[in-house]
Order: structure tokens, then sequence, then C-alpha cells
């Protein structure tokens, strides 16, 4: 049996973020200003984002130097290990080769704090003190709460109702780092108040937490707002993964001929597949997956429009695949895979066809969790298992076809505080939920008034 783990020293930590727009074959059409229609500047996101973050937003350079304070924290837990998932591999009797990059090992648990770090540095920079965010299983709240505490600022975390339920040890570890933690919709917003008097048991979601997050931080001088996903900053601090695996499997001898994430709003997925989309740019011959759930098919059944980020229509018009910013997603435990919305430059891929999605089911992807961690040991997040599911399902499709491939994916993080849905899934609790076309339909029609994307454009 070959090596198992493959290391890198602390002096491997990239020095770069790796900017895939100067890259992409078609850089994503202009975010819009919800009330003029027209491209929104630096000074409209200034009330929100440090002025560092927002040029990197739009920045067309290939790579962005990271500052020495935020690698000095990431040398906390970075380089990640590359695993060969050797015992997995032969549970499955595959002669395939599987390998996965683990974001678990970070303090909080998750791919998370590669963003959270460098946005806490530069709202320390720009002299604010005070973050709010929103998060959807805890993850991103958690990561963010560390990285806070790090750099001494204050957080306030506006987290999902149905996973402030379901997770209570999420808001512990949020609350131990320092952050208040608060279950949206609350009382503490305009537009919390609104849903709450709509639902009284409305189980929220990212866009609604987002519009609470938005509307705290938008009128306060010391605050910023603090995005997980989506953004174009966000998804290129990720990038540390996929730089580090690209060494990792040159050390391993070997080369991924399938690249695989899960994705929600984009950034784990981004972090991983974005250095490999590069070299497939560059003509590598790379397959490229992106993995979600049935319950909120944003890619496979997502139209490419202009729509909110959130759904109180406060955030910018951002154009992506979408299932319309009002459309609450059935509360599944993968909490981070929850939003109604894609990164633009994930969803610009798509369009571009160097990216390919599918969408799994509950029960399906709890099985494939549970067969990774019979194996491997690691028990995995939710969100994560859709991408375990994804090389599984890839796998067998290659044995069939009588062929070995070379599979990396990005395992984002464990599960050690979704044990309750492990609990559910093991007694044959779990339910699978798929979006009923009526209710897609109903969603849809929130953005029919909205800007079009450019002719042309799917």
């Amino acid at each position: 049996m070959t090596e198992t783990k493959f290391l890198l020293p602390e002096s491997a930590i990239p020095e770069r973020w790796y900017n895939i727009q100067a890259d992409m074959p078609n850089r994503p059409q202009p975010v819009l200003h919800p009330g003029t229609g027209q491209p929104i500047g630096p000074d409209d996101l200034a009330p929100l984002f440090p002025m560092e973050l927002i040029l990197q937003e739009v920045s067309g350079d290939a790579e962005i130097p990271i500052p020495e304070p935020i690698r000095g924290i990431y040398r906390l837990w970075r380089p990640t290990p590359l695993y060969r998932a050797h015992r997995l591999e032969q549970a499955l009797g595959t002669r395939s080769r599987i390998f996965y990059k683990y974001e678990g090992v970070s303090p909080a648990g998750s791919h998370k704090p590669n963003t959270a770090v460098a946005q806490a540095y530069y709202v320390k920079e720009s002299g604010r003190t005070r973050i709010a965010t929103e998060t959807g299983a805890g993850q991103w709240g958690s990561a963010l709460a560390l990285a806070c505490q790090l750099f001494g600022l204050e957080c306030k975390v506006y987290m999902v109702r149905v996973s402030y339920e379901q997770k209570p040890y999420r808001r512990s570890m949020m609350e131990t780092w320092g952050a208040t933690v608060v279950a949206s919709p609350s009382e503490d917003t305009q537009s919390g108040r609104a849903i709450l008097e709509a639902d009284p048991d409305s189980p929220g979601s990212l866009g609604i937490a987002i519009s609470e997050a938005v509307e705290d931080a938008a009128p306060r001088e010391d605050t910023a707002y603090s995005l997980g996903s989506v953004l174009n900053h966000v998804l290129m601090h990720q990038t540390v993964i996929g730089q580090e695996a690209l060494a990792q499997m040159e050390e391993a001898g070997a080369f991924p001929d399938l690249v695989v994430g899960c994705v929600g709003g984009g950034s784990n997925f981004a972090g991983l597949a974005f250095p490999f989309l590069r070299e497939k740019i560059a003509g590598r011959e790379i397959d490229v997956l992106a993995c979600e759930p049935a319950a909120c098919p944003t890619l496979t059944r997502g139209p490419f429009a202009y729509d909110f980020g959130d759904t109180g229509q406060l955030t910018p018009l951002v154009p992506m695949h979408t299932l319309g910013h009002d459309f609450v997603p059935a509360p599944i435990h993968a909490g981070g895979l929850r939003y109604h919305g894609m990164a633009p430059l994930v969803s610009q891929l798509v369009l571009d066809g160097l990216i390919r999605a599918e969408a799994y089911t509950q029960r399906e992807i709890f099985s494939s969790a549970v067969r990774f961690a019979r194996s491997e040991g690691i028990i995995p997040a939710p969100e994560a298992a859709h991408a375990i599911h994804g090389v599984l399902r890839a796998a067998a499709q290659a044995d069939e076809e009588g062929r070995e491939r070379t599979i990396l994916f990005n395992l984002s993080g464990h599960g050690h505080f979704d044990l309750g849905a492990y609990d559910a899934h093991l007694a044959g609790k779990l339910e699978d939920i798929a979006l009923p076309e009526e209710e897609l339909e109903r969603a849809l029609k929130a953005i029919d008034a909205l800007p079009k994307p450019a002719a042309g454009v799917r």
C-alpha cells in the first residue's frame, strides 16, 4: 500500500490567492444597483465592506498577495492534509484512485476560516470594530467568531433558525469565541420582524439572515458586513485549498481527471476547483463536478438570471443561477447548502461548460457519508457528504465502463456537530425532500420584473 497522507511544511502555505477572473473565457456580468439598474461601483459597497475587499472583488489580477498576518494565522492549521482513500477504495472494490483534501482540521472544523481570517484582518485594518454576518449551518458563523476573536473585533451572527435549533452546540462554539448569536428571523431587525409577523414559525433561510445582517451593518460606521460565500473575493480566499492540493497531488505522483466538491454558495467548491480550472482552461483534461441538494437545486434547476442575494431585497442584483430570492429551502440537515443563489463566478463557469452539476437527495448522501466514515474514519459534515456521494457515483460509473479514474474531492468539514442528523438517518427517520415544480414556478415569479442578463447568455 502506498502512502496515505501527503503533508506540506508551513513554508508551503500559498503566498498569493488565485483570482480566476483573470483566466475565465467570459467574465461575469456586472452586479447591478437595485434602484438604478446600473453597474454598482466601489462607493456603493463602501458602507458594508472595507475598500481592500471591494478592490479584490473587482480585480482582474491573476494573483493577490496574502498579507503576512493572515498567513501567520493560517499556520494554526494550514497546510491541510491530502489523503489517499485506500480503505474507501477497498470497500468499494473500485479500480479508481480517490484522494481528498481535508479542511476539517481547522479550529472551526471547516474550510470557512480561510476567508474569515482574511475578512476580519481587512476590517481591522479599515478601523472598524464590529462585524455583522449570517450563518446557515453555523460553520461560517463559528469561523468568523474565531477570526473576530483573533483580531479583537465584536461579532454579531444571525443564525438560520432551523440550524439554530438543530445544532445548539454551533451556537455554543460561537459564543465561546465571544460572538453574539440570535436565531433568524429575529426581533433585532425590521426585516426579521416582518418575516415573523407573516410567519411566526418561519424556519428561516440564508436569504432572510443576510437581510438581517445587512440591515444591522449598513447604518453603523463601526460595523462591516461579512459574507461566507458567493462573492468573488470570498471564493478567491479559499483558493489556498486548491493550490496546496496541486502540490500534494504532485507529491503523490498523480493528477486528478475528476475534481469534486459540494456546492451551496460556492466557496469550498471554488477553493479546490478554481486552481484546477486554471489548468483546464489552459488545455488540461479535467472533469469538474459540483454536487448540490435536490431540495435546493440551484445549478441543476435554477435559471441564470439577475436576482437579489437576500430575501429582503437589500442587496445588489447579482447575475447567478437562482431559485428566486423569496424561496425558502426545506429544512434539510445540510444547512450550509440551503441558499437560493449561486456564486456569479461558479454560475458563469457552468454556463461556459467548464463545470457540470448534479443534485442528490438527503438519504442517499447520508448513506454515502456513513460508508465513508466506516472506511476512512472521519465523520463528514452533511454538506461534504454531497461531494462524497458524487465521488461514489463517479467511481461506480468508471468501473462499469471498465476504466480507472483519479478522483479528488474536498472534504470541507467534519460532522461532529451534525450527529443529530446521523441519529435520524441511522434510525430511518430522515426524509427525502424534492423541490416541487409548482413551488419553483412560484418562487421564480419574484424575479420576473428584474433586469435580464445580456443577450446571448443562457
